[in-house]
């Protein structure tokens, strides 16, 4: 499999961790869209959200409470957002399940 976020969650391509469990790696996104902003992957490739079952959907669970935790962290008590894009249409362009987290400044909505 050529995924590039596999190769970054198995070390094959460095990056600025931001946390990491034997379970998630969260990393500073390469291009980010507001002061704070986290990529948080699973360690095991799951393509999408759509690929999310009831044998791995914990893993999501574990991915929002890290989130949090890395808010407070982060000093965003003021408010952050977590974005999941799923699918071509959706906006996703890495075919492995992330969320984004992102702070540090106010978000509008449509987003922008």
């Amino acid at each position: 499999m050529d995924c590039i976020f596999c190769k970054i969650a198995s070390g094959e391509i460095p990056c600025k961790k931001a946390y990491e469990d034997d379970q998630i790696l969260g990393f500073y996104d390469l291009d980010p869209q507001a002061p704070t902003h986290i990529l948080l992957i699973p360690k095991e490739h799951i393509g999408s959200a759509m690929e999310i079952t009831a044998e791995n959907s914990q893993i999501v669970g574990h991915i929002f409470a890290v989130a949090a935790k890395l808010a407070k962290e982060h000093g965003l008590e003021k408010g952050f957002r977590i974005v999941n894009n799923c699918g071509e249409d959706g906006g996703q362009t890495v075919q492995h399940l992330h969320f984004h987290l992102l702070g540090g400044r106010s978000m509008q909505w449509p987003p922008g």
